[in-house]
């Protein structure tokens, strides 16, 4: 691949601010560059030092603009993408009346091909390098999944759904063959170049407790793997799982009682917990999950990212594509930003900005590989043009601060300000 200079703004976090004032949380060169070769950083700084230790290599000149590290994405549904934008009274409504019906055109291959390229374009279009995503319960979801993001050289972790029980019979697996299933996906891809396996029982109300003692199974055969699953999403689903679970202490003692958790478990949603539920993942090391657009879109609730992260647990940031209305992660900061003022929480742009690039990489245990733009890091960048439209060149006329400029673009960008997605050093987007 050879060695290329990228000059640019260059910005990236070594540790989440403690807010406007902790400007020693992050590295910023206001005319910087970011070395690459072969796929990986070797420095980033000051442009005229590294142009010193740069002879020979190509220029990529993106001056004015802003170069961070790709944008994470911890929470994704890849069978989705064309539930996007469906009505619905409620998550279980909304589940049973649009998400299982699509769901069942992934045991095509062809389908599952075609959706792969138009989600893995989105996420890219958007400044997405990483995601972690469900499947369906169909193996062929999961192969297509994994191949798609490895021929594009993507950092994907994801999985198979494990679904054994109330939902349509087309979406049914068996304890056994989920087990067999994912035991097979997990040989094939787990480790394969920038491929990791989850192991995936949907929630707590599709599974029978055969199939969560098998996912338990799963993980205590493969702790390297990652665990994904769904907690207190929805008031009417809590109670359901406690009808289903009536030994249970709470709902996220299922998963406890099947040996689901700790550091690598990924719990999507963890809105409405109660209190035995917040020690417990302090214990285990567990990480919640925040999903801003999904959670107003199905109104779910208000995430409490403060209460949590004073027990000491520091969770992911997501789309939650589809129940989540953006691939982009510029707008779920825009709604993140917006759930926790009605919490009566802020969070700084600085503090937004390390989650969706360095808090995420530390909430997967990755922060040595992606997140950053630390040498030795895989060169997942995303380049950002706060004066992608007229209305944010409008505003941005009166910026005179970073933190403006972020918040700027965690509140009025898209998918137009981002300007280049590079994937391991190499140009994503058509420009």
């Amino acid at each position: 691949m050879g060695e290329t200079l990228f000059l640019g703004r260059v910005l990236s976090f070594q540790r989440r601010p403690e807010g406007a004032a902790d400007a020693a949380a992050l590295t910023y060169h206001a005319a910087g560059a970011v070395h690459v070769k072969d796929g990986r950083i070797l420095a980033m700084g000051c442009a005229d030092e590294l142009r010193r230790g740069a002879q020979g290599a190509d220029i990529v000149d993106h001056r004015e603009h802003l170069i961070l590290p790709g944008f994470i994405d911890t929470h994704l549904h890849f069978p989705q993408v064309q539930v996007l934008a469906s009505w619905g009274k409620d998550l279980l409504d909304w589940l049973n009346t649009y998400t299982f019906v699509e769901e069942q055109r992934f045991a095509d291959m062809a389908h599952c091909e075609a959706m792969a390229v138009g989600f893995y374009d989105g996420l890219l279009r958007n400044g997405t390098t990483t995601g972690v995503a469900y499947g369906s319960v169909h193996a062929t979801s999961a192969e297509a999944m994994f191949a798609q993001a490895e021929q594009r050289g993507m950092r994907m972790i994801g999985g198979k759904v494990m679904m054994d029980c109330h939902a349509p019979e087309a979406l049914l697996d068996t304890a056994q063959s989920g087990y067999d299933e994912s035991l097979a996906l997990i040989e094939r891809w787990h480790g394969r170049g920038r491929l990791s396996y989850a192991i995936t029982p949907r929630f707590a109300l599709t599974s029978t407790p055969a199939q969560l003692e098998a996912a338990g199974a799963l993980c205590a055969l493969h702790p390297d793997c990652y665990m994904q699953t769904h907690v207190s999403e929805n008031v009417n689903e809590i109670a359901r799982a406690k009808e289903l679970y009536p030994d249970a202490p709470d709902y996220l003692g299922i998963y406890e009682r099947y040996g689901l958790l700790s550091e690598r478990a990924l719990l999507g949603h963890a809105i409405h917990l109660e209190p035995r539920e917040i020690e417990v993942l302090a214990g285990t090391g567990a990480k919640p999950v925040f999903c801003p657009t999904s959670n107003l879109f199905l109104g779910s609730g208000l995430y409490d990212d403060a209460g949590l992260r004073g027990r000491g647990i520091c969770g992911g940031i997501a789309t939650d594509i589809g129940g989540g209305t953006s691939y982009s992660m510029l707008q779920t900061l825009n709604e993140g930003y917006k759930v926790l003022q009605l919490r009566a929480q802020q969070m700084h742009p600085y503090q937004a900005f390390d989650w969706i690039t360095r808090g995420n990489a530390e909430a997967l245990g990755l922060v040595h590989e992606i997140g950053t733009l630390e040498a030795g890091s895989v060169a997942d960048m995303v380049v950002l043009d706060s004066r992608a439209t007229p209305e944010m060149a409008l505003r941005a006329d009166r910026i005179e601060t970073l933190a403006e400029e972020l918040f700027l673009l965690m509140i009025m960008g898209d998918d137009r300000a981002v300007a280049q997605t590079y994937v391991a050093g190499a140009a994503q987007k058509d420009v």
